[in-house]
């Protein structure tokens, strides 16, 4: 298979569902808008974002039953390549409604089926056939997946030449990290449990990220830092930029649309400087909308402008 530049890797996708309600009252039923519909789950998000730049990728994510096929039928409308693995269990859902009474979000989340040996074989094979530039692996996986299954992939990665980025948490980061990685994002949280302390204030996340570099085969340690925006530490090098003041409606999917916009830099050969600016920007412009919409480009456009000049 020919090869390409960035692709994405969605282990646990899932259908988003958005809608809107007046008023939250136990026991009686809630009238709802008509819901809105969207792919979701980490690689798929992520290359939603790499789309909204202007740029393609490859998204690989599981798919199974009914809500399986819609979730492909949503991917294709947003003009994203993409390779479905068939699984036998359903695609799960999720659900975001927003109370218009109090403009209060309330986000469900469904867990994930589960996969069985022969179709973890095949999402290896499938992805050992591509041999991209960039390889994402983000978000959960799904029961009866190995425990080194995101080790397996960065393993693959390595072989390919392909620089991993890295967007989850626990035991799969740590298996993740025994191999390599490119870049992580763990956010301040995470960085803290990585090196085994209980906490992090701001101004020890440039000392613990470099810890974590020399003890890890990791070129990058991106740091979200939430409201205070995020930090790049490499072995030389420390960017902190601060999230842009913006009317926030929703922090679903930013944390994706951070790792889209840093991949989508990093696949234009843009500066460290700009990679961390275009995450803070399109991450910060993911929360200016509702529901499950991720960001607007000319929003991105306008964010990362504002932090270039700021600085």
């Amino acid at each position: 298979m020919d090869s390409v530049k960035i692709v994405t890797l969605t282990v646990s996708p899932a259908l988003d569902k958005s809608t809107h309600f007046k008023g939250l009252v136990p026991e009686q039923k809630i009238h709802c808008n008509t819901p809105r519909f969207d792919a979701g789950g980490g690689g798929i998000n992520v290359s939603k974002a790499i789309a909204r730049l202007g740029s393609n990728s490859m998204a690989v994510f599981t798919s199974g039953g009914p809500t399986g096929k819609l979730l492909e039928e949503l991917v294709y409308k947003e003009a994203i390549a993409f390779q479905a693995v068939p699984i036998a269990s359903w695609t799960r859902e999720s659900f975001v409604a927003v109370d218009d009474n109090t403009n209060l979000q309330y986000r469900f989340g469904f867990s994930g089926g589960s996969i069985s040996e022969l179709e973890e074989a095949n999402l290896l094979t499938t992805i050992a056939a591509l041999q991209p530039h960039f390889f994402v692996l983000s978000g959960s996986t799904l029961e009866g997946l190995s425990t080194t299954f995101y080790q397996k992939i960065a393993q693959i990665a390595s072989q390919n030449s392909s620089k991993l980025i890295v967007d989850t948490s626990g035991e799969a980061l740590q298996k993740v990290l025994a191999t390599g990685a490119y870049l992580i994002k763990p956010n301040v949280g995470e960085l803290a449990k990585l090196i085994g302390v209980e906490r992090l204030e701001l101004e020890e996340v440039r000392a613990a990220a470099r810890q974590l570099l020399s003890q890890n085969n990791v070129a990058i340690v991106v740091v979200s830092l939430g409201p205070q925006g995020a930090a790049l530490v490499t072995a030389t090098d420390y960017v902190f930029v601060p999230a842009p003041t913006v009317v926030k409606k929703s922090t679903v999917g930013a944390g994706d649309s951070m790792v889209g916009g840093m991949v989508w830099a990093l696949s234009q050969n843009l500066s460290l400087q700009d990679v961390i600016r275009w995450g803070v920007a399109c991450g910060s412009a993911a929360t200016m909308n509702e529901g499950t919409q991720l960001f607007k480009q000319e929003d991105a456009l306008r964010l990362f402008a504002w932090l270039k000049e700021k600085e």
